[in-house]
């Protein structure tokens, strides 16, 4: 059966291109001229995929990906952005995308990364912490599992679902060394295709929302040329 796609951007051309290139991958696209109209679309079908310009008139992929996060969809997203600037990617990345390419890209690396995502949320490898309680501690913040919060200093904040992830991963392992490779793993699966850069932002994201000084974290330490180590797991 064929993965579907929808894809939304506002650029015709770009669009019909995309289409066609996806379509000439085997891939069912449902294409949409903007945000408001992806929206309109996604309850029609049981999509696999949902492929966001950031930049679009009445919602922009910002918006939409706000929307079907606070939805409750876990569908993989991802960003095409002309912009550079890391604070934008870090921006998706927040609201819960799972990756993003940079315009101009390359018809490979966009091919590759949405069958990377696609064989990743079919295999179900992201790692499950089935021995972690629905609330647990990880160093001064309560983390809860099903509401997607992290709770700090009398604090709630909302966790994207990347976060929770990596939190309970952190918790399940307390004062071990995780590379990073073992922690894209662990989140992302084992056929992520981006970089460690990712990993890295959602750390620095998750840090806030845990850390009292996020600036100088004692609860998820740098290991410097390697990776991560939680100070104090799961309690």
């Amino acid at each position: 059966m064929k993965a579907k796609i929808l894809l939304a951007e506002d650029d015709t051309n770009i669009r019909l291109g995309l289409v066609a290139t996806l379509e000439s991958d085997g891939y069912a696209v449902t294409a949409a001229g903007d945000g408001a109209q992806a929206l309109k679309l996604f309850p029609q079908e049981k999509f696999d995929l949902v492929l966001l310009d950031v930049m679009m008139p009445k919602a922009s992929g910002y918006d939409v990906c706000r929307e079907l996060r606070a939805r409750g969809s876990r569908v993989p997203v991802l960003f095409l952005t002309a912009k550079g600037e890391e604070i934008d990617k870090v921006v998706g990345l927040k609201l819960g995308a799972d990756d993003y390419v940079t315009k101009p890209f390359g018809v490979h690396e966009l091919l590759a990364r949405v069958e990377a995502l696609l064989r990743r949320a079919r295999s179900g490898r992201e790692m499950e912490s089935p021995a972690l309680p629905p609330v647990f501690r990880l160093g001064a913040a309560e983390i809860d599992r099903r509401k997607f919060t992290a709770t700090a200093a009398g604090r709630a904040t909302a966790l994207t679902a990347r976060e929770l992830k990596l939190a309970e991963v952190f918790a399940a392992h307390p004062g071990e060394v995780l590379t990073r490779d073992a922690l894209l793993n662990a989140v992302w699966g084992v056929d992520y295709f981006g970089t460690t850069r990712t990993l890295d932002q959602h750390v620095a994201q998750l840090r806030k929302k845990i850390e009292a000084e996020h600036d100088t974290p004692s609860v998820i330490v740098t290991v410097h040329g390697v990776g991560y180590r939680c100070e104090g797991g799961a309690r």
